[in-house]
């Protein structure tokens, strides 16, 4: 956010531009599947709580970190069971476009759903798609890379 605010001072939302939690997010579900839920409850209450302090227990609030950590494994599991099994295993290599494609899907899904919990404005909405989206971009780049890396090296 200090990055940000030196590049777009006038900018009127919270949001961040660039969110790298829901490429955590994503990444998580992916591994964990419905595991991810309580693998990232921690956190997201402690961020909650962190921004927002004791109101970190109003329900819009509640409601959000709900939105947050479930919407990614259930669009996983929703396309399992729609017969596109995403999911890691042994025997294939993973496809990345898929699980960004979900990532995309689940962006659009948890920044509606969390702009309609909070009952903010249309402005927020898209900044916080444009946040989730680049996030997971990034971090799946950075990913990417490290990978690379490591594959070279052996």
């Amino acid at each position: 956010m200090p990055l940000q605010n030196v590049f777009f001072p006038e900018y009127p939302s919270r949001a961040s531009l660039l969110f790298l939690p829901h490429g955590v997010r994503v990444l998580s579900a992916w591994l964990l599947g419905w595991r991810a839920i309580f693998a990232l409850l921690p956190g997201v209450f402690l961020v909650f709580a962190y921004l927002g302090g004791s109101d970190v227990f109003l329900p819009n609030r509640l409601l959000a970190m709900t939105i947050a950590v479930t919407t990614v494994p259930a669009v996983f599991y929703l396309s399992k069971w729609a017969g596109w099994d995403l999911f890691p295993r042994p025997d294939r290599k993973p496809c990345w476009l898929c699980v960004m494609g979900v990532g995309i899907v689940t962006s659009f899904l948890v920044s509606g759903l969390t702009n309609m919990a909070f009952g903010s404005a249309g402005v927020e909405y898209i900044a916080f798609l444009i946040g989730d989206i680049s996030g997971l971009f990034f971090l799946m780049l950075g990913l990417y890379f490290t990978l690379r890396i490591v594959d070279n090296r052996n």
